[in-house]
């Protein structure tokens, strides 16, 4: 069996188009979203209808929260008050993001599950307890290894960070699925997860997937969504940007 396992589209058509492609090509026998579906990027609409159109099943990620329950950023934004110039950027970006999905994928949105549980893969969007807060990709085994054993699978998959990555624990293995449309690892293409399952053994490996940038920056420009030259930057360098 093949699981295919992609997150963090943030709203970026062309390479959410790009993926699908792959996806043709890899044939994987199920595909699942880690959610942070539609903020932040030229489409949000066609994303989340998209997504829904494929009946994929997936987990709530920390900006769709943010979409239908607009409270928990600034729940959030409570333990960082050094960063409230930042928080006030998002959340101008997430409110016109919100006025475009309108109620009902809105309130699809607010119906996702936090975990997708199969028999060899556990899927959380940041970690098993929050949709906010993850490990880095550069923590160390024994923290992995605190947040990601609770789920009881041999590989558990989150997303949230931007920064794909494979980490071998002992008796677990923990990864990261990188983002499809905002990538922050210095490198511009799309990201997601491959995961087979042969005969007990359960092999994950990290696809990228090239895209035309320069027709979603041209999106991105015509979309009417606020600050998003800070979206063009991080899409342009591939790395997390200041606004």
């Amino acid at each position: 069996m093949r699981v295919a396992i992609l997150s963090d589209i943030h709203g970026n058509l062309t390479a959410f188009e790009a993926v699908l492609a792959d996806l043709r090509q890899t044939s994987p026998d199920l595909i699942l979203h880690g959610g942070d579906l539609a903020d932040g990027g030229s489409s949000p609409v066609d994303i989340v209808d998209r997504i829904r159109e494929l009946g994929w099943p997936g987990v709530m990620g920390n900006t769709d929260e943010m979409l239908f329950r607009p409270e928990s950023l600034g729940e959030f934004a409570r333990n960082a008050p050094a960063l409230k110039p930042l928080f006030d950027v998002i959340e101008e970006m997430a409110a016109a993001t919100r006025a475009k999905l309108g109620p009902e994928p809105l309130a699809w949105l607010s119906g996702l599950p936090r975990r997708q549980i199969l028999e060899g893969i556990a899927l959380v969007h940041a970690s098993p307890e929050s949709l906010w807060r993850a490990p880095s990709a550069d923590a160390g085994d024994a923290e992995l290894e605190s947040v990601y054993a609770p789920p009881g699978r041999p590989v558990v998959v989150y997303g949230h960070i931007h920064r794909p990555y494979i980490r071998k624990l002992p008796g677990m293995v923990v990864v990261n699925s990188g983002s499809v449309g905002l990538t922050q690892d210095g490198d511009r293409r799309a990201s997601y997860i491959l995961v087979d399952i042969l005969a007990g053994e359960v092999t994950p490996s990290i696809r990228r997937v090239a895209y035309d940038l320069d027709r979603e920056l041209a999106l991105l420009a015509e979309c009417g969504l606020p600050h998003a030259a800070w979206v063009a930057k991080t899409l342009q360098s591939g790395c997390f940007q200041i606004p």
